[in-house]
């Protein structure tokens, strides 16, 4: 059976030759991405338990932000991160303005909290576009696929019905091999939009997860600076 499809494809003509380079680009960048994906998603979801664990384990912020470094794979700690930076320069407010009265200046702390929320947040949307990094690829391949292997059907339909005109025979002998010839493009379409329709909503499920995941962590973290700040004025 291999044998006999290794063939029909060799034994196309120039149109189906083309159609099946096309599909088969398509068919390895497509795994390609999976496989990236499947080590990329896997190294996430361990680094990040793991980073969770030690950050509610910290004893400060700054303890948290030096182990963050060490995983960067993790959406989290890149969240984290970003939260920090940003916190460390609303803290420098109170260092520049020493006259003020320490409780002015925690006030203050809080109304720049927005600051920190929209460095979070660009930090969270920056995490989700990283991570689905050339899933469109698979869209695409899922969607492109069957109607390139279909465009080479309708070619190799269309070169026999030509060929059955040159011969002036109609037989099933005549028409048959053209016919399977042309229907292996669409077999190879499906072949190749199938495996990348499945993954695609795969990992588009998963980046949702992680979504939900980062935007938990991220009110968690935004509630213990805002009780930490709370704490001061009171």
């Amino acid at each position: 059976m291999q044998l006999s499809i290794i063939n029909m494809i060799l034994q196309a003509g120039p149109i189906g030759h083309l159609v099946m380079i096309i599909l088969l680009l398509f068919s390895v960048i497509s795994w390609s991405i999976v496989f990236m994906k499947v080590r990329l998603f896997r190294r996430v979801k361990r680094e990040s338990t793991v980073f969770l664990e030690q950050f509610w384990s910290s004893n400060n912020l700054s303890e948290a932000n030096e182990m963050a470094d060490n995983y960067p794979y993790s959406p989290e700690a890149a969240v984290f991160t970003a939260g920090f930076k940003e916190l460390q320069k609303i803290n420098r407010i109170r260092t520049r303005k020493e006259t003020a009265e320490a409780k002015e200046i925690l006030e203050m702390q809080l109304a720049t909290m927005d600051n920190l929320k929209r460095a979070i947040r660009k930090a969270e949307s920056e995490e989700i576009m990283d991570l689905g990094k050339s899933l469109p690829f698979l869209a695409t391949t899922g969607n492109s696929a069957p109607f390139i292997g279909l465009f080479g059907t309708v070619w190799g339909i269309m070169a026999s019905f030509h060929d059955i005109g040159i011969r002036g025979s109609a037989s099933l002998a005549v028409v048959a091999p053209g016919i399977s010839e042309a229907l292996v493009a669409t077999a190879a379409g499906l072949a190749v939009a199938i495996p990348a329709v499945i993954f695609y909503n795969h990992y588009s499920s998963k980046l949702v997860d992680i979504d939900s995941n980062i935007q938990n962590f991220s009110t968690d973290f935004l509630n213990l600076v805002e009780r930490d700040l709370l704490g001061r004025i009171s």
